[in-house]
């Protein structure tokens, strides 16, 4: 399934705030369960009830999104069409209420992926179990897979779109240029969660140095790697980029990542990753884009092209697919 580029959206920066703010998102009906973590705290997950026996699809969302990100709408109700189930379990305090802990969380959260899909994967036994993670989640599943090799073949395949795959080079891409605008959007939410943290916490981190912040750099030096067992930045980002283990995953999946995404330029795409990896890197569509047709433009294709590896693509295959 080729990706077919509105002409209309001639540029990656398009491509990604279009869709993400203009897109028409399709109604969902979520009902939501809140899950006791291993640590104490708790998450938000939200579900698409399916039929019985139906596949079940896991989508874990990217920095600061949530089930109601337009790319989370448009895959549930793909799902929700087709009779499936559908879960959307929200990283720590991107539910919209503050989760308890000293943490947050990250890139690199392989931890986090393998508690709820294992936990998901014990309701649904029996039925097809699929997962897909968008961005942040893109990464952090594609890090559990690979850590985890064969013990992660509960899940039947897998997706990863727009993953920052290496973290120091998308770090320094929205460092600079018109890409600080997506980064003083990130910041307008993560900063004043981090304040609330302090409150619950004094002490847990510099907060004048939190207010100093104006990149994902420095955001991630005062309060992400310190509080999730990273040195630094430097050792955040090396540590936790999935670049490091395509090679050791053992699941059929779709790694879907545009060469104009402003996240993560073309040119520092991994080139290489196990037989069962299918690296697909179209030449446009932008940071979680992918709209289609004449204005004002659709997101039915990127559900569609996850949904089709998930059931009929999740075949052998060592390459990579450039197109578009």
């Amino acid at each position: 399934m080729k990706y077919p580029a509105p002409a209309w959206l001639p540029s990656g920066h398009l491509q990604t705030i279009y869709p993400a703010l203009f897109l028409r998102k399709p109604a969902v009906h979520y009902r939501r369960e809140r899950w006791d973590s291993p640590d104490g705290d708790f998450i938000d997950v939200d579900f698409v009830d399916g039929q019985p026996g139906q596949p079940m699809v896991v989508l874990f969302h990217g920095l600061e999104g949530s089930s109601d990100s337009h790319y989370a709408r448009a895959l549930m109700a793909a799902v929700a069409a087709r009779g499936w189930s559908g879960a959307v379990p929200h990283f720590r305090g991107c539910s919209g209420v503050a989760n308890r802990a000293p943490r947050f969380y990250h890139s690199g959260d392989a931890t986090e992926i393998n508690w709820i899909i294992r936990r998901l994967h014990a309701r649904h036994a029996g039925a097809p179990f699929y997962a897909a993670g968008v961005s942040l989640g893109g990464n952090a599943l594609l890090r559990w897979l690979g850590e985890s090799g064969q013990q992660a073949a509960i899940v039947d395949a897998a997706c990863a779109v727009s993953a920052p795959l290496d973290l120091a080079q998308g770090g320094a891409a929205l460092s600079s240029g018109f890409n600080m605008l997506y980064t003083r959007m990130f910041l307008q939410t993560l900063k004043p969660k981090c304040v609330a943290k302090l409150q619950q916490y004094p002490g847990l981190f510099d907060l004048q140095a939190l207010h100093a912040a104006r990149d994902l750099y420095d955001f991630d030096n005062v309060v992400t790697a310190p509080l999730h067992g990273y040195r630094n930045t430097e050792d955040y980002w090396h540590r936790a980029s999935a670049r490091h283990v395509l090679g050791d995953i053992r699941v059929p999946t779709l790694v879907l990542n545009a060469r104009n995404d402003p996240f993560l330029p073309g040119r520092h795409l991994p080139q290489r990753a196990a037989a069962c990896v299918q690296l697909d890197y179209p030449a446009r569509g932008g940071h979680v884009g992918f709209a289609t047709g004449g204005p004002p433009g659709s997101l039915h294709w990127l559900p569609q092209r996850l949904l089709h590896f998930m059931t009929q693509g999740a075949a052998p295959f060592n390459g990579i697919s450039h197109h578009g």
